[in-house]
This record gives structure tokens, C-alpha cells and sequence, in this order.
């Protein structure tokens, strides 16, 4: 698999090497993104399918269920419809005593299909539910210190129904949830940048996201959240991280800016530049890490209240 392990001291990241052919990484979004899921949207057969095989995929890396099962179903109301979806919600125990919480989450839906195309969304958002897939098989691996809970979103695109489901029926006390590590677009830049964006609006996370970008082994940037980007790609508001910024939850959100194939049936898994996704995925990791160190002081420093 793509991942390394780390020694972590104060803020310092030591980074030993990582595994250079992390194909379960590329698998998973190949399986994502195949013409048989249908694009994966909210309340499809598609979708169904997709569900299913990220079940299995939690159950053989060793992810406990939260609920009675993994599955937390939902409806919401869009557009005078209502949406039928269905969140994925697993757990991995932490060695530590505190009961503070990890929310690490990557939303699995799409469009589904458009003039008798297939958005099949490989970078939108396989991507990044490829890359908690491989952060939990890190944890199953090497137990963290705390409870990380494992979070796949349905009807993220229609508005962030899933999260919200969450947020409205907490499988977990939502005091509990100190920091929020948000994953959505993962894999493509034509300048080879992930961003990073949650220290404007939590600064003490500042100095922690910067010791992210000194080891990181892709080019990273910290951004996209008050200004300068308020007025024009403020990313705040921009995926399932704001339903938990709305409840006072520190978030970190990694993801790429939009490139032409955004939202279009050519967002494919053959176009995935593979060397820089398996460094975005490590880099993940790296943040993952740090956050389960640190947790205790993140929540104390937000003023999250037991």
C-alpha cells in the first residue's frame, strides 16, 4: 500500500519511505469510477452497487460498524423531491483513554448519468474515499491513539444531505468530534497542488497544517478560506466540512481546484495522474496522523466543551 510510517514530535513530521505502488489506492477508484457504477447517484441501482462494495471494503480492512451496520440511512427534501440516501459510518478504536474523536469523511456519490453519458467522478470524489480507505487500512494496521470514525457521504452533491443526516442523528455524540479531516478531489492538478484549506477559521491549526506542508511529498498549499478567496473561491461553504464548521467543528480540507473535466463525464479514471494522486493519499496521511497526536489539544484550543 502507498503508506509510511511516521515519527511525530512536537510538530515535526519524520516521513521513512513509502511503499511506491500503492495499486489498492488506484483500485478502488477504478472500481468507483467504472461505467457499472453508473455515476453513483443518490437513491440509483448505481449508487446500491457502489455501497456494497465500499461495505466489503470496510469490513476486510477491519472497520468496525458504528450503528447496527455500517449503513445510516436518510430522506431529504431537494427540489420538491425527496432524496433517499444512505451514509456509510465505520470506527476504528483508539489504544488511548481519552473519548475524543476523529472524523475523517469523503463523500462516494455523483451525478449518475447526463444525455446518456456516465459522470462516472473519479476525481469527484473516488478520489478522496479512495484515499480514507487507504488512511483506515493505515489505523487497522497501527491503532491510533484515538477513535477515528470513518465517514462516507451519499447526496453531497445535491447539498450535503448526507453530512447533515449525521449531524441531525449523531451515531456519535457530536461533543465527542474534536476536528473534522475532509476529503473531495484528490487526484488531479495541472500544477501538480493539493490545497489545504481550515486554518483561517481555526487558527491554531495553522502551525500544524504548516508542518504538514514542510514534509508533504506533494506541493502543497494553504488556502481557499477567508481571504483573500471570500470574494471569489472561498471554499468554506464548499463540501461536507460545513455542515461540522456550522456545529463549531475544526475542519481540514484537502482537495484540488476545479480543472475542465470538472462535473463532466470526462472526470475518468484513465485520467488520474497516478504519481500525484499516491502523493496526495500520503499526504493525507501525514495530516491524518498529526490530528490523532494532537487531538486532545486541537479540542482545548477550539473550546470544544466534553
Amino acid at each position: 500500500m502507498l503508506l509510511r510510517l511516521l515519527a511525530l514530535t512536537g510538530t515535526c513530521l519524520t516521513v521513512a519511505a513509502a511503499d511506491p505502488a500503492p495499486n489498492q489506492l488506484y483500485e478502488d477508484v477504478r472500481i468507483l469510477a467504472a461505467d457499472d457504477m453508473a455515476g453513483r447517484l443518490v437513491g440509483t441501482a448505481g449508487s446500491a452497487r457502489a455501497r456494497a462494495y465500499l461495505s466489503e471494503r470496510l469490513r476486510a480492512i477491519g472497520v468496525e460498524p458504528v450503528l447496527a451496520g455500517f449503513e445510516q440511512p436518510f430522506e431529504a427534501e431537494h427540489k420538491g423531491e425527496v432524496l433517499k440516501g444512505t451514509n456509510l459510518i465505520g470506527r476504528i478504536r483508539g489504544s488511548g483513554t481519552s473519548d475524543r474523536v476523529l472524523l475523517i469523511g469523503a463523500h462516494y456519490d455523483h451525478f449518475g448519468v447526463r444525455d446518456g453519458k456516465v459522470l462516472n467522478g473519479a476525481d469527484d470524489n473516488a478520489s478522496g474515499v479512495a484515499v480514507l480507505l487507504s488512511i483506515a487500512e493505515h489505523f487497522a494496521r497501527e491503532r491510533p491513539v484515538h477513535d477515528i470514525v470513518f465517514a462516507l457521504w451519499d447526496a453531497e452533491e445535491q447539498g450535503f444531505y448526507g453530512s447533515t443526516a449525521f449531524v441531525k442523528a449523531p451515531p456519535v455524540t457530536l461533543s465527542r468530534i474534536a476536528m473534522n479531516l475532509n476529503l473531495d478531489m484528490m487526484s488531479r492538478n495541472d500544477r501538480n497542488e493539493l490545497w489545504l484549506a481550515g486554518a483561517y477559521h481555526s487558527p491554531f491549526l495553522r502551525a500544524r497544517f504548516e508542518a504538514i506542508v514542510a514534509q508533504a511529498p506533494v506541493s502543497l498549499k494553504l488556502g481557499h478560506d477567508g481571504p483573500p478567496w471570500k470574494d471569489t473561491d472561498d471554499w468554506t461553504g464548499g463540501s461536507d466540512h460545513f455542515v461540522f464548521h456550522q456545529q463549531g467543528v475544526p475542519f481540514a480540507y484537502f482537495g484540488v481546484e476545479d480543472y475542465p473535466d470538472y462535473h463532466k463525464p470526462t472526470d475518468d479514471f484513465a485520467a488520474i495522474p497516478k504519481g500525484f494522486f499516491a502523493r496526495s493519499a500520503a499526504t493525507a496521511l501525514l495530516a491524518a496522523q498529526l490530528f490523532d497526536r494532537d487531538l486532545d489539544a486541537i479540542a482545548t484550543e477550539a473550546g470544544r466543551a466534553r
